[in-house]
């Protein structure tokens, strides 16, 4: 480390503070990416297919704030159709229930539930 005058030393300090936390999420950014886009494959995969048109129109939506970083995966064009298909709903004539067809659950439970350990371990190596 070079030498750094003492006048300077606050500026030098804030400096490598602004790197780092830049460098950090960068690095959160690009796996909560990458989770979300693991979790939009499978559940495309995992979604009821009579014609595909459902499957193909789930899309993943950036939720940014300071300090939050959030995807959200949802269906463009089918969106009153998720939760249907996800937890069963009753049939129209009241006679019993179409049974639950869950492909969004899964697909988190599968890649989201890693993604806190996985923040964790980025946030102890430094990026």
């Amino acid at each position: 480390m070079a030498n750094i005058p003492i006048d300077r030393f606050a500026d030098e300090l804030t400096q490598a503070i602004r790197e780092y936390t830049e460098d950090m999420e960068r690095s959160i950014n690009k796996k909560v990416d990458e989770t979300a886009r693991k979790v939009l494959k499978e559940a495309q995969s995992l979604a009821p297919k009579r014609t595909g048109e459902y499957a193909k129109t789930f899309t993943i939506t950036k939720d940014d704030e300071y300090g939050v970083t959030r995807r959200i995966i949802w269906n463009k064009k089918h969106y009153r159709r998720v939760h249907l298909l996800e937890f069963g709903h009753a049939k129209v004539n009241g006679e019993g229930r179409v049974k639950e067809r869950p492909h969004l659950r899964p697909a988190y439970d599968k890649y989201g539930a890693a993604l806190p350990d996985e923040l964790k371990r980025i946030i102890e190596n430094g990026g």
